[in-house]
């Protein structure tokens, strides 16, 4: 064990983040410092796993030089860092000591052992939490860019990505995103020439032509004087408002792409001899030396006390506690989510027409919502007037506050990853997807980022929002692709909270709920139901969770939700002509699910039929199914098996007489009631 003095950490060190803000000799021997601890943190990391006291390591060696980026920044500054941007962290304010709690997983890590090491992120300094996903930061953070140019702020985001990575569309997006609204974004490519063993020339978009623009800065990213000077540049430019840039920094990666990989079965020696002539603590520490900054034995001294420092993090951080298994499912959803009632405006505008649609429901909710919070803003394809989107969910929204119902680009992946970004700094997305059969472009941004951001931080970051999306069929003509459901999908995913009113009363209050429970939401809208005029009794309290029963009845309980709940009140009236009572229970939400509510009409009938639209294989119904089965107590209760009555195993069909062939009908749920009675 070292016994020499620590180093003082970046985070410990006074310092005006700014080189130019400083006498050069000071500056220069802090960001090497700050490079060397760096270092010293990805070659620990490489001791402690051939020791086997460590699972993984990804490391950014030779990639140092972007720490000089944080002396172009200011505090309030946005850092979307990636996998190897270990100096740049340290450089924000992140200490080796935390680094070392992830490497070994510790309960007091950020992410409380989720992350795999490597996946920074701080809220309290400026850092967004990485994800593994390649370019899956970049939308979130031009979501931020848009946030502080609307706020009228002149704070920066940058973004940090691999040269591999931009040939993601989400990359793309990103861009074309911040060149059409002049956003403060500076995209950071930290070009190291491969991705994992593939050589990148072939496939980088600029190299090729393909990407480009006078926005684009080009910089030895070996130089840190270089990176500073491009840096400089690039934030005059975004504070000044005039718009985003794109710093390609080529550099090398003298290390394998993670400790699973070995560089030397794709590189060859001397290419990796090459590389190490060029590598940026070398070349900074030989130009401190030649400029007298610093003495060759003071250099060797430093290094030797960072060292020492970084390995003593590691040790004690080794002994630090690890999690508890039932730790992992905390900090999955908001767990006190203040949701205020409906306002007397809308329930009184609602109420006193006696009926409506769940579009108009729909629609004023969404008009209340912008008139009380400013930070409520909609984004989504032809929202704005005089459409008003295609089902006219948003009509005369845009007219009255046209700063904040916008139209998007026919985009999908772009609207859910800036409604995560804009979320992350206080905002309130409402974007919508025209159908949620098109969300598949946005299934990395709602899976990858959306639903784990406040897991993978232990509660550090979070993303309310909700997502709105029509779904489902019965309607003739919708074809494959704007009649599908998928909730079986969206109910998959962890962190995702899903509802699906199925009455103007209900979509109000789902709405208004969802916009305050501080989880991300999808909000499905059955599209059969959107025009059935409805009467309107009463306001449902806001209860999250909280299924409706539509209909009592003593023998059979019918869980549905969406559209399918018309039919299943059509069958249970057809039942009670045969003297079979029929008890219709409208689940509303699929997370959070109501399994007291349907254990207890269980309890009363004895017997289970679940009717929905999507497909029978792994729908909800299975899930529900099971749950109800899978506890002795519950099971106990059965006087017949569950059943499930469901859209057939195939997309759904154009043809009017082939859609309704394949969907759920009264026949279908006549039998199951049957079925169940014996």
């Amino acid at each position: 064990m070292c016994e020499t003095a620590p180093v003082a950490s970046p985070a410990a060190r006074d310092r005006d983040r700014g080189l130019c803000d400083k006498p050069a000799g000071v500056a220069v021997l802090e960001l090497l410092a700050t490079m060397e601890e760096a270092r010293q943190g990805d070659r620990r990391e490489g001791i402690l796993l051939r020791q086997s006291r460590g699972w993984f390591s990804v490391a950014g060696m030779g990639q140092e030089g972007v720490a000089a980026l944080a002396y172009a920044l200011r505090d309030d500054d946005i850092v979307f860092p990636y996998y190897r941007d270990r100096a740049l962290c340290l450089a924000r304010g992140l200490t080796t000591y935390d680094m070392a709690l992830a490497f070994f997983a510790a309960s007091e890590s950020s992410s409380g052992g989720r992350q795999m090491p490597g996946h920074y992120g701080s809220a309290s300094r400026r850092l967004f939490s990485v994800a593994t996903p390649t370019a899956s930061q970049c939308l979130p953070a031009a979501g931020a860019a848009w946030a502080a140019r609307m706020e009228r702020s002149d704070r920066i985001v940058i973004c940090c990505v691999g040269d591999a990575a931009i040939r993601q569309g989400e990359y793309y997006e990103a861009v074309a995103f911040a060149v059409q609204e002049n956003l403060p974004l500076i995209l950071v490519i930290e070009d190291n020439g491969y991705g994992i063993s593939t050589a990148t020339a072939a496939h980088h978009p600029y190299r090729l032509g393909v990407l480009g623009g006078d926005y684009v800065i080009r910089a030895d990213g070996r130089d840190v004087d270089a990176v500073y000077a491009a840096a400089e540049t690039a934030v005059a430019r975004a504070r000044s408002g005039s718009g985003p840039s794109v710093l390609w920094f080529e550099m090398d990666r003298l290390c394998p792409h993670t400790s699973s990989d070995d560089h030397r079965v794709y590189r060859s020696e001397q290419d990796i001899a090459a590389m190490a002539e060029r590598d940026p603590i070398d070349l900074l520490s030989r130009r401190a030396i030649a400029e007298g900054i610093l003495a060759e034995d003071a250099w060797q001294a430093l290094k030797e006390q960072i060292a020492c420092s970084v390995e003593r993090d590691y040790e004690r951080a080794s002994s630090a506690a690890k999690p508890e298994p039932v730790e992992a499912e905390t900090n999955l959803y908001c767990a006190d989510p203040i949701i205020p009632p409906l306002p007397d405006a809308l329930t009184t505008a609602l109420a006193s027409e006696g009926s409506c649609t769940i579009v108009q429901a729909v629609t004023r909710t969404l008009a209340e919502a912008l008139a009380r919070d400013p930070r409520v803003i909609m984004f989504g394809e032809d929202i704005e007037d005089p459409k008003g989107g295609v089902f006219g969910l948003t009509r005369g929204l845009s007219t009255a506050y046209p700063a904040r119902v916008v139209n998007s680009p026919l985009a999908e992946a772009t609207i859910v990853g800036l409604a995560v970004g804009l979320s992350a700094q206080g905002w309130k997305p409402v974007f919508e997807l025209q159908f949620v059969d098109f969300a598949g472009p946005a299934f990395s941004q709602i899976t990858n980022q959306a639903a784990t951001l406040r897991w993978r931080t232990n509660g550090d970051q979070a993303c309310p929002m909700v997502i709105l999306a029509p779904c489902g069929a019965y309607l003739p003509g919708g074809g494959i692709w704007h009649s599908q459901t998928n909730e079986g999908i969206w109910a998959h995913v962890p962190g995702l909270r899903i509802c699906i009113p199925s009455a103007p009363a209900d979509a109000a209050e789902m709405l208004w709920t969802a916009m305050h429970m501080g989880d991300p939401v999808l909000y499905l809208i059955p599209k059969h139901l959107f025009r059935r005029r409805m009467p309107i009794a009463e306001m449902p309290v806001c209860t999250p969770g909280r299924a409706v029963m539509r209909r009592a009845g003593d023998d059979v309980t019918l869980v549905t939700w969406g559209n399918c709940t018309e039919l299943a009140l059509e069958c249970a009236e057809r039942s009670a002509k045969e003297g079979v009572s029929v008890e219709v229970l409208d689940l509303r939400w699929l997370s959070p699910c109501d399994w007291d509510g349907i254990a207890g009409s269980l309890a009363r009938t004895g017997r289970l039929i679940v009717l929905h639209e999507d497909s029978r294989t792994g729908g909800f119904g299975d899930t529900i199914v099971a749950e109800m089965t899978s506890r002795v107590q519950r099971w106990d209760l059965f006087l017949a098996p569950p059943q499930i009555v469901a859209r057939r195993d195939v997309p759904v069909p154009f043809a009017p007489v082939l859609e309704y062939g394949v969907l759920p009908d009264a026949e279908g749920v006549m039998r199951a009631i049957h079925e169940v009675m014996g």
